[in-house]
């Protein structure tokens, strides 16, 4: 069995939109791309190298994969993560039928992407980590798929963009099992998810007659 990692960069109000440069993803007039680049600092270039120092498999919409398949192979022989991607197995999510993949050792999941990760989780084989991959990530949540999210909270507020969570995001309970902060402000943590949300109540066993009287007036 393999387990899918989500590594998300996010703005403190959960923007995950280009972080990396203003050409990088402009869609719906969205003119802050680049913003996780002032705060990348050497603590934060270590957490990446932690990440991606287990043996992974990408997993990837297709606008993610487009932006990495335009980059990524060309940084060059002598760049790490570039030549790690160019040798790792990718598997993109897409709509499009006639979508061919050019970037070596790349695979289109199919036509229903849900139950092509479904099958990939159930095999043998590295984990496999998202970047990215807004939309894509949406359905994974939903559908139960994903065990571990990495998440770096970068220290600004984005106010609209592509969000990691949305309101239409799947409840899911979470383990905090990781957490630092590095020296520009990134808070890096870790979290296993552990299940259903649990609730519980600050509230007397026997309501005063001012709460009662509180929720008989809700709205």
């Amino acid at each position: 069995m393999r387990k899918i990692i989500v590594g998300a960069f996010t703005s403190l109000d959960g923007i995950m939109q280009a972080p990396g440069g203003p050409d990088e993803d402009p869609v719906g007039g969205f003119t802050f791309g680049g913003w996780g680049v002032p705060h990348f600092d050497e603590k934060m270039g270590q957490t990446i190298d932690k990440l991606f120092a287990e043996p992974f498999d990408l997993l990837l919409g297709r606008k993610t994969y487009d932006i990495f398949a335009a980059h990524w192979p060309h940084t060059g022989a002598d760049d790490p993560i570039g030549s790690l991607f160019d040798r790792i197995r990718k598997y993109v999510a897409t709509r499009n039928p006639r979508f061919s993949p050019s970037w070596q050792n790349s695979h289109v999941l199919g036509p229903d992407a849900v139950a092509a990760v479904k099958a990939l989780k159930a095999q043998d084989g590295p984990a496999l980590m998202t970047q990215g991959s807004t939309e894509f990530l949406k359905a994974l949540f939903e559908h139960g798929l994903v065990d571990e999210i990495q998440v770096s909270v970068f220290p600004v507020i984005l106010g609209k963009g592509k969000r990691l969570f949305g309101e239409d995001s799947a409840p899911k309970g979470l383990k905090l099992v990781e957490s630092s902060t590095s020296d520009s402000g990134i808070v890096i943590s870790r979290y296993l998810c552990s299940g259903e949300v649990e609730t519980g109540s600050f509230e007397f066993d026997q309501p005063t007659d001012a709460e009662l009287e509180r929720r008989r007036n809700l709205t």
